[in-house]
Protein backbone atom coordinates (compact mmCIF):
# COMPACT_ATOMS: atom_id res chain seq x y z
CA UNK A 1 0.00 0.00 0.00
CA UNK A 2 1.22 3.47 -0.87
CA UNK A 3 0.16 6.47 1.18
CA UNK A 4 0.79 10.06 0.11
CA UNK A 5 0.10 12.79 2.65
CA UNK A 6 -0.50 16.41 1.79
CA UNK A 7 -1.90 19.39 3.66
CA UNK A 8 -4.75 21.58 2.46
CA UNK A 9 -5.90 24.50 4.58
CA UNK A 10 -4.05 22.97 7.54
CA UNK A 11 -6.11 19.77 7.36
CA UNK A 12 -4.74 16.28 6.82
CA UNK A 13 -5.63 14.79 3.45
CA UNK A 14 -4.56 11.30 2.50
CA UNK A 15 -4.73 9.85 -0.99
CA UNK A 16 -4.61 6.08 -0.93
CA UNK A 17 -3.90 3.88 -3.95
CA UNK A 18 -4.47 0.14 -4.08
CA UNK A 19 -2.03 -1.96 -6.11
CA UNK A 20 -3.70 -5.08 -4.63
CA UNK A 21 -7.38 -5.74 -3.83
CA UNK A 22 -8.44 -3.89 -0.71
CA UNK A 23 -9.63 -7.12 0.91
CA UNK A 24 -5.99 -8.19 1.12
CA UNK A 25 -5.02 -5.12 3.16
CA UNK A 26 -5.08 -5.19 6.97
CA UNK A 27 -6.57 -2.01 8.49
CA UNK A 28 -4.01 -0.70 10.95
CA UNK A 29 -4.43 3.09 10.84
CA UNK A 30 -7.36 5.48 10.83
CA UNK A 31 -6.96 6.21 7.12
CA UNK A 32 -6.80 2.52 6.26
CA UNK A 33 -9.89 1.78 8.32
CA UNK A 34 -11.92 4.64 6.85
CA UNK A 35 -10.89 3.63 3.35
CA UNK A 36 -11.95 0.04 3.83
CA UNK A 37 -15.26 1.11 5.40
CA UNK A 38 -15.96 3.26 2.33
CA UNK A 39 -15.08 0.51 -0.11
CA UNK A 40 -17.20 -1.98 1.81
CA UNK A 41 -20.11 0.45 1.68
CA UNK A 42 -19.72 1.14 -2.04
CA UNK A 43 -19.37 -2.47 -3.12
CA UNK A 44 -18.21 -3.28 -6.63
CA UNK A 45 -20.67 -1.18 -8.63
CA UNK A 46 -17.88 0.93 -10.15
CA UNK A 47 -14.14 0.82 -10.58
CA UNK A 48 -13.06 3.34 -8.00
CA UNK A 49 -9.46 4.52 -8.13
CA UNK A 50 -8.09 4.65 -4.61
CA UNK A 51 -9.55 6.87 -1.93
CA UNK A 52 -9.17 10.35 -0.49
CA UNK A 53 -9.63 10.74 3.25
CA UNK A 54 -9.79 14.19 4.84
CA UNK A 55 -9.33 14.02 8.61
CA UNK A 56 -10.96 17.27 9.69
CA UNK A 57 -10.51 17.01 13.45
CA UNK A 58 -9.06 14.30 15.65
CA UNK A 59 -7.61 13.28 19.00
CA UNK A 60 -5.73 10.14 19.92
CA UNK A 61 -9.05 8.32 20.34
CA UNK A 62 -11.64 10.10 18.18
CA UNK A 63 -11.84 11.56 14.68
CA UNK A 64 -14.21 12.64 11.95
CA UNK A 65 -13.93 13.83 8.38
CA UNK A 66 -14.83 12.98 4.80
CA UNK A 67 -13.92 10.14 2.48
CA UNK A 68 -14.21 10.01 -1.30
CA UNK A 69 -13.80 7.09 -3.67
CA UNK A 70 -12.88 8.83 -6.94
CA UNK A 71 -13.73 7.49 -10.39
CA UNK A 72 -11.71 8.05 -13.58
CA UNK A 73 -12.05 11.47 -15.19
CA UNK A 74 -14.42 11.51 -18.17
CA UNK A 75 -16.07 8.29 -16.98
CA UNK A 76 -19.85 8.13 -16.77
CA UNK A 77 -19.73 7.13 -13.11
CA UNK A 78 -19.37 9.76 -10.42
CA UNK A 79 -17.46 9.46 -7.12
CA UNK A 80 -18.89 8.09 -3.90
CA UNK A 81 -18.45 10.19 -0.77
CA UNK A 82 -19.45 10.16 2.89
CA UNK A 83 -18.79 11.73 6.25
CA UNK A 84 -17.23 9.44 8.81
CA UNK A 85 -16.90 9.34 12.59
CA UNK A 86 -14.33 7.10 14.24
CA UNK A 87 -13.35 5.95 17.70
CA UNK A 88 -10.31 3.93 18.68
CA UNK A 89 -11.23 0.49 19.98
CA UNK A 90 -8.09 -1.09 21.39
CA UNK A 91 -5.44 -1.14 18.70
CA UNK A 92 -7.95 -0.59 15.87
CA UNK A 93 -10.49 2.05 14.89
CA UNK A 94 -14.27 1.65 14.83
CA UNK A 95 -15.56 3.64 11.83
CA UNK A 96 -19.07 4.43 10.64
CA UNK A 97 -20.25 6.43 7.64
CA UNK A 98 -23.30 8.68 7.58
CA UNK A 99 -26.38 6.61 6.85
CA UNK A 100 -25.10 3.57 8.75
CA UNK A 101 -26.73 2.40 12.02
CA UNK A 102 -23.62 2.92 14.18
CA UNK A 103 -23.12 6.49 12.97
CA UNK A 104 -25.41 8.09 15.57
CA UNK A 105 -23.82 6.25 18.48
CA UNK A 106 -20.29 7.26 17.53
CA UNK A 107 -21.31 10.83 16.76
CA UNK A 108 -23.24 11.19 20.03
CA UNK A 109 -20.19 10.46 22.14
CA UNK A 110 -17.63 12.14 19.92
CA UNK A 111 -15.70 14.95 21.54
CA UNK A 112 -14.38 16.39 18.27
CA UNK A 113 -17.66 17.67 16.80
CA UNK A 114 -18.91 21.24 17.05
CA UNK A 115 -22.34 22.03 18.49
CA UNK A 116 -23.74 22.64 15.00
CA UNK A 117 -22.32 19.33 13.78
CA UNK A 118 -23.84 17.45 16.71
CA UNK A 119 -27.30 18.71 15.70
CA UNK A 120 -27.07 17.71 12.05
CA UNK A 121 -25.21 14.45 12.69
CA UNK A 122 -27.95 13.37 15.10
CA UNK A 123 -30.58 14.22 12.49
CA UNK A 124 -28.75 12.15 9.89
CA UNK A 125 -28.49 9.02 11.98
CA UNK A 126 -30.34 6.29 10.12
CA UNK A 127 -30.19 3.02 8.31
CA UNK A 128 -29.39 2.36 4.65
CA UNK A 129 -32.48 2.81 2.53
CA UNK A 130 -34.44 4.97 4.99
CA UNK A 131 -36.56 7.46 3.06
CA UNK A 132 -38.53 10.53 4.03
CA UNK A 133 -41.57 8.39 4.97
CA UNK A 134 -43.97 9.99 2.49
CA UNK A 135 -43.20 13.55 3.58
CA UNK A 136 -41.88 15.40 0.54
CA UNK A 137 -41.37 18.76 2.23
CA UNK A 138 -37.70 19.73 2.12
CA UNK A 139 -37.66 23.39 3.18
CA UNK A 140 -35.37 23.97 0.20
CA UNK A 141 -35.10 26.64 -2.43
CA UNK A 142 -33.57 25.88 -5.80
CA UNK A 143 -29.78 26.27 -5.66
CA UNK A 144 -29.68 29.78 -7.12
CA UNK A 145 -31.08 33.18 -6.25
CA UNK A 146 -34.85 33.44 -5.81
CA UNK A 147 -36.37 35.29 -8.75
CA UNK A 148 -33.99 33.83 -11.34
CA UNK A 149 -34.81 31.24 -14.00
CA UNK A 150 -32.36 28.47 -14.86
CA UNK A 151 -32.49 25.63 -17.39
CA UNK A 152 -33.14 21.97 -16.61
CA UNK A 153 -30.20 20.42 -18.43
CA UNK A 154 -30.97 16.92 -17.17
CA UNK A 155 -34.02 15.59 -15.34
CA UNK A 156 -34.01 13.03 -12.53
CA UNK A 157 -31.21 10.49 -12.80
CA UNK A 158 -29.01 8.38 -10.56
CA UNK A 159 -26.22 10.37 -8.92
CA UNK A 160 -23.60 8.12 -10.51
CA UNK A 161 -25.36 7.32 -13.82
CA UNK A 162 -26.00 3.85 -12.42
CA UNK A 163 -29.07 1.97 -11.24
CA UNK A 164 -29.59 3.72 -7.92
CA UNK A 165 -32.42 6.11 -6.97
CA UNK A 166 -32.98 8.94 -9.44
CA UNK A 167 -31.74 11.47 -6.94
CA UNK A 168 -30.08 14.13 -9.09
CA UNK A 169 -30.68 16.99 -11.51
CA UNK A 170 -28.36 18.87 -13.87
CA UNK A 171 -29.09 22.61 -13.77
CA UNK A 172 -27.47 25.54 -15.55
CA UNK A 173 -27.83 29.19 -16.51
CA UNK A 174 -28.70 32.39 -14.75
CA UNK A 175 -25.76 34.15 -13.11
CA UNK A 176 -24.01 30.75 -12.63
CA UNK A 177 -23.80 31.34 -8.85
CA UNK A 178 -24.71 28.20 -6.93
CA UNK A 179 -26.28 28.89 -3.53
CA UNK A 180 -27.11 26.67 -0.57
CA UNK A 181 -30.65 25.38 -1.00
CA UNK A 182 -31.13 25.57 2.76
CA UNK A 183 -29.22 26.26 5.97
CA UNK A 184 -26.97 23.56 7.34
CA UNK A 185 -23.37 22.48 7.82
CA UNK A 186 -21.15 22.35 4.72
CA UNK A 187 -18.28 20.08 3.74
CA UNK A 188 -15.96 19.95 0.73
CA UNK A 189 -14.99 16.29 0.25
CA UNK A 190 -12.93 17.00 -2.88
CA UNK A 191 -12.30 19.63 -5.53
CA UNK A 192 -15.58 20.63 -7.18
CA UNK A 193 -17.93 19.07 -4.63
CA UNK A 194 -19.84 20.47 -1.65
CA UNK A 195 -22.41 18.71 0.47
CA UNK A 196 -24.62 20.51 2.99
CA UNK A 197 -26.19 18.55 5.83
CA UNK A 198 -29.51 20.03 6.92
CA UNK A 199 -31.00 19.76 10.42
CA UNK A 200 -33.79 17.31 9.55
CA UNK A 201 -31.92 14.47 7.88
CA UNK A 202 -31.74 15.88 4.34
CA UNK A 203 -28.48 16.56 2.53
CA UNK A 204 -28.07 18.61 -0.63
CA UNK A 205 -24.99 17.78 -2.72
CA UNK A 206 -23.43 19.96 -5.41
CA UNK A 207 -20.81 18.84 -7.95
CA UNK A 208 -18.85 20.33 -10.88
CA UNK A 209 -18.33 23.62 -9.02
CA UNK A 210 -15.38 25.93 -9.50
CA UNK A 211 -14.23 28.92 -7.45
CA UNK A 212 -16.02 27.23 -4.61
CA UNK A 213 -16.09 27.35 -0.84
CA UNK A 214 -13.72 25.08 1.07
CA UNK A 215 -15.86 24.08 4.02
CA UNK A 216 -14.89 21.72 6.83
CA UNK A 217 -17.96 21.65 9.04
CA UNK A 218 -18.78 25.30 8.46
CA UNK A 219 -22.36 26.44 9.20
CA UNK A 220 -23.95 28.08 6.15
CA UNK A 221 -27.19 30.02 5.84
CA UNK A 222 -29.82 29.35 3.22
CA UNK A 223 -28.74 31.18 0.07
CA UNK A 224 -25.04 31.23 1.02
CA UNK A 225 -22.67 31.28 -1.95
CA UNK A 226 -21.11 27.86 -2.53
CA UNK A 227 -19.40 28.34 -5.89
CA UNK A 228 -20.02 28.77 -9.61
CA UNK A 229 -21.34 26.23 -12.07
CA UNK A 230 -18.49 24.56 -13.91
CA UNK A 231 -17.07 21.43 -15.45
CA UNK A 232 -14.81 20.51 -12.53
CA UNK A 233 -14.27 16.78 -12.07
CA UNK A 234 -11.79 16.88 -9.22
CA UNK A 235 -12.81 13.46 -7.94
CA UNK A 236 -13.89 11.87 -11.19
CA UNK A 237 -16.74 11.73 -13.65
CA UNK A 238 -17.49 13.94 -16.62
CA UNK A 239 -19.09 17.29 -17.41
CA UNK A 240 -19.44 18.45 -21.01
CA UNK A 241 -20.69 21.96 -20.22
CA UNK A 242 -21.08 24.25 -17.21
CA UNK A 243 -23.75 23.11 -14.76
CA UNK A 244 -24.33 22.00 -11.19
CA UNK A 245 -25.07 18.34 -10.53
CA UNK A 246 -27.59 18.72 -7.68
CA UNK A 247 -28.46 15.65 -5.60
CA UNK A 248 -30.81 14.90 -2.72
CA UNK A 249 -30.02 12.53 0.15
CA UNK A 250 -31.84 11.57 3.33
CA UNK A 251 -30.18 9.93 6.34
CA UNK A 252 -26.95 9.72 4.35
CA UNK A 253 -28.49 7.81 1.43
CA UNK A 254 -29.45 9.01 -2.02
CA UNK A 255 -33.23 9.12 -2.51
CA UNK A 256 -35.49 9.72 -5.49
CA UNK A 257 -35.88 13.46 -6.02
CA UNK A 258 -39.27 13.10 -7.73
CA UNK A 259 -42.22 14.83 -5.98
CA UNK A 260 -40.01 16.55 -3.41
CA UNK A 261 -40.80 20.26 -3.18
CA UNK A 262 -37.75 22.36 -4.08
CA UNK A 263 -38.15 26.02 -4.95
CA UNK A 264 -41.93 25.33 -5.10
CA UNK A 265 -41.40 22.89 -7.98
CA UNK A 266 -41.93 19.14 -8.11
CA UNK A 267 -39.50 17.31 -10.36
CA UNK A 268 -41.02 14.27 -12.05
CA UNK A 269 -39.35 11.22 -13.51
CA UNK A 270 -39.35 10.52 -17.22
CA UNK A 271 -39.37 7.14 -18.94
CA UNK A 272 -35.56 7.16 -18.80
CA UNK A 273 -32.86 8.90 -16.79
CA UNK A 274 -32.25 12.59 -17.60
CA UNK A 275 -35.81 12.95 -18.91
CA UNK A 276 -38.90 14.05 -17.03
CA UNK A 277 -40.22 17.47 -16.16
CA UNK A 278 -40.87 19.98 -13.40
CA UNK A 279 -44.35 20.91 -12.15
CA UNK A 280 -45.51 24.13 -10.49
CA UNK A 281 -49.25 24.18 -10.05
CA UNK A 282 -50.50 22.89 -13.42
CA UNK A 283 -47.52 24.27 -15.34
CA UNK A 284 -45.19 21.54 -16.57
CA UNK A 285 -41.69 22.36 -17.85
CA UNK A 286 -39.78 19.68 -19.79
CA UNK A 287 -36.03 19.12 -19.85
CA UNK A 288 -34.49 22.00 -21.77
CA UNK A 289 -37.00 24.46 -20.33
CA UNK A 290 -36.50 27.06 -17.64
CA UNK A 291 -37.71 26.97 -14.05
CA UNK A 292 -38.19 30.07 -11.93
CA UNK A 293 -37.01 29.92 -8.34
CA UNK A 294 -40.04 30.82 -6.23
CA UNK A 295 -38.12 30.29 -2.99
CA UNK A 296 -39.01 28.05 -0.05
CA UNK A 297 -42.40 26.49 0.57
CA UNK A 298 -43.15 26.63 4.30
CA UNK A 299 -44.12 23.51 6.20
CA UNK A 300 -47.69 24.73 6.64
CA UNK A 301 -48.09 26.06 3.10
CA UNK A 302 -49.29 24.50 -0.13
CA UNK A 303 -49.15 25.11 -3.88
CA UNK A 304 -52.49 25.46 -5.64
CA UNK A 305 -52.82 22.92 -8.47
CA UNK A 306 -55.97 23.60 -10.47
CA UNK A 307 -55.43 20.31 -12.32
CA UNK A 308 -55.04 21.96 -15.70
CA UNK A 309 -57.42 24.77 -14.80
CA UNK A 310 -56.69 28.42 -14.08
CA UNK A 311 -58.27 28.93 -10.65
CA UNK A 312 -59.68 26.98 -7.70
CA UNK A 313 -62.72 28.06 -5.72
CA UNK A 314 -62.38 28.95 -2.05
CA UNK A 315 -65.41 28.39 0.20
CA UNK A 316 -66.72 29.66 3.52
CA UNK A 317 -66.63 26.14 4.94
CA UNK A 318 -65.23 22.67 4.23
CA UNK A 319 -67.39 21.63 1.30
CA UNK A 320 -68.84 22.61 -2.07
CA UNK A 321 -72.21 23.42 -0.46
CA UNK A 322 -70.69 26.34 1.43
CA UNK A 323 -70.70 29.79 -0.07
CA UNK A 324 -68.11 30.95 -2.57
CA UNK A 325 -65.44 33.10 -0.87
CA UNK A 326 -63.16 33.84 -3.83
CA UNK A 327 -60.64 31.95 -5.93
CA UNK A 328 -56.96 31.09 -5.85
CA UNK A 329 -54.86 31.14 -9.00
CA UNK A 330 -53.13 28.04 -10.25
CA UNK A 331 -49.60 27.97 -8.81
CA UNK A 332 -50.41 30.34 -5.94
CA UNK A 333 -48.92 29.71 -2.50
CA UNK A 334 -51.49 29.41 0.31
CA UNK A 335 -51.00 29.27 4.07
CA UNK A 336 -52.89 26.51 5.90
CA UNK A 337 -54.24 27.08 9.41
CA UNK A 338 -55.84 23.62 9.93
CA UNK A 339 -57.77 20.92 8.06
CA UNK A 340 -61.11 19.09 8.31
CA UNK A 341 -63.21 16.62 6.33
CA UNK A 342 -65.81 17.85 3.85
CA UNK A 343 -67.10 16.95 0.41
CA UNK A 344 -65.00 14.64 -1.75
CA UNK A 345 -63.07 15.85 -4.80
CA UNK A 346 -60.52 14.44 -7.24
CA UNK A 347 -57.38 16.29 -8.29
CA UNK A 348 -54.04 15.43 -9.84
CA UNK A 349 -52.92 13.36 -6.87
CA UNK A 350 -56.13 11.42 -6.25
CA UNK A 351 -59.46 11.62 -4.43
CA UNK A 352 -59.84 13.09 -0.96
CA UNK A 353 -62.45 14.51 1.42
CA UNK A 354 -59.87 16.68 3.20
CA UNK A 355 -60.30 20.45 3.12
CA UNK A 356 -57.80 23.07 4.28
CA UNK A 357 -58.78 26.17 6.20
CA UNK A 358 -56.49 28.90 4.91
CA UNK A 359 -54.94 31.61 7.05
CA UNK A 360 -57.44 34.12 5.64
CA UNK A 361 -60.35 32.02 6.99
CA UNK A 362 -61.51 30.58 3.67
CA UNK A 363 -61.46 26.88 2.71
CA UNK A 364 -60.01 24.98 -0.26
CA UNK A 365 -60.13 21.28 -1.15
CA UNK A 366 -56.88 19.43 -0.52
CA UNK A 367 -57.41 17.76 -3.89
CA UNK A 368 -56.25 21.04 -5.45
CA UNK A 369 -53.37 21.85 -3.10
CA UNK A 370 -50.00 20.12 -3.10
CA UNK A 371 -48.33 20.23 0.31
CA UNK A 372 -46.02 17.24 0.02
CA UNK A 373 -48.00 15.34 2.67
CA UNK A 374 -51.02 13.07 2.26
CA UNK A 375 -52.92 14.58 5.19
CA UNK A 376 -53.10 17.68 7.37
CA UNK A 377 -49.95 19.80 7.58
CA UNK A 378 -51.06 21.97 10.48
CA UNK A 379 -53.41 19.87 12.59
CA UNK A 380 -57.17 19.48 12.42
CA UNK A 381 -59.82 22.13 12.94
Amino acid sequence: MVRIARWVTALAVFVVAFPVPVAAATPDTLVDRVTQAARDRAGDAHQYIGAEVRVLRSTARQAYGTVVLPTPRNAAALPADWLFVAERAGADWQVSLDGQPAFDDLAARSGVLSAAERVVFAAHAGKPGVMANGDYRTGMSLPWAAGQSWTIRGGPHAHDAGSGPWSSLDLQGGDQRVLAARDGVAYTPCVGMIRVLHPDGYTSRYYHLWNHLWADGQPVAAGAYLGDTGTETGCGGAASSRHVHFSLLHNGNFIGIANHIIGKWLFRNGSAQYGGSALHGSRSVPVGGQVYNYGVLGRTQGIVDAHDGTTVNRRTGPGAAHGLAGTSADGATVGIACSANGTTHTGRWGTTSLWNRLTDGTWISDAYVYTGVAGPVNGTC
